[in-house]
């Protein structure tokens, strides 16, 4: 019992146990299955004949928009939501401070689109639904199966972008560095400008001191003319 109790005790402490333990890495376990789900069963059970008919049609009112539209939504986001588990899992190691805003603001911009996406997926295939005419045996569990997993995962797509904006508001700014250029464009105005403040003569002066009249700096100012006027009387 004791050597049992100390197995536990180890595999709940361990690194990976306490990373899928995470609210975060659960909301992406849980978006990966539930479009594994939609997916699979419109793969296996979305397509299926009449009695008349060797035909494959899509179970949602023979539209095979319907069904090719959840199967490819449902393969991309099961994809990316365990790339985006792997890239949470790196974050334990130490990543670089721009790339995880990077991962972050990627991560927001991903599960908006997903949240519509699905959202989208799952008003088409319950309008579909309802507008099918042949009811097949087997693909009725496969429709109403996608059809509920579509709704499921809003909310686990739109919980995952609010714990990503809110990581992303709490990383500090980015420190803003200079680049080659722009210390160049400053280096240039700075040297401008203190090449135009030099005299040019060479000569210093105290504060209390006046340069001469005839210096450069004071030139010497030409004499005025004044017009007197003499009185004959």
């Amino acid at each position: 019992m004791k050597q049992g109790g100390s197995f536990l005790q180890n595999l709940l402490e361990n690194s990976v146990v306490q990373f899928l333990k995470k609210p975060q890495a659960i909301a992406r376990i849980l978006a990966g299955l539930f479009s594994l789900i939609i997916f699979a069963s419109l793969m296996t059970d979305g397509y299926e004949n009449l009695t008349a008919s060797s035909q494959l049609r899509c179970v949602l009112n023979d539209n095979g928009a319907a069904c090719s539209y959840a199967i490819v939504a449902g393969v991309l986001a099961f994809l990316q939501s365990f790339l985006f588990l792997s890239l949470d899992a790196f974050d334990i190691v130490r990543i670089s401070h721009r790339v995880k805003s990077t991962i972050l603001i990627l991560d927001v911009i991903f599960s908006i689109i997903w949240s519509c996406v699905w959202f989208v997926a799952f008003s088409f295939l319950a309008n579909q639904w309802n507008k099918s005419i042949h009811r097949y045996l087997l693909g009725s569990s496969s429709a109403r199966t996608s059809i509920s997993f579509a709704f499921f995962s809003i909310p686990c797509w739109v919980y995952l972008g609010y714990r990503a904006l809110k990581e992303l508001w709490a990383e500090p700014p980015v420190p803003y560095q200079r680049s080659f250029d722009e210390g160049a464009v400053a280096l240039t105005t700075l040297s401008s400008v203190t090449t135009t403040s030099i005299p040019i003569s060479g000569e210093h002066y105290s504060p209390t001191e006046v340069p001469p009249t005839d210096s450069p700096h004071n030139p010497k100012t030409p004499p005025t003319h004044r017009l007197s006027f003499s009185n004959d009387n």
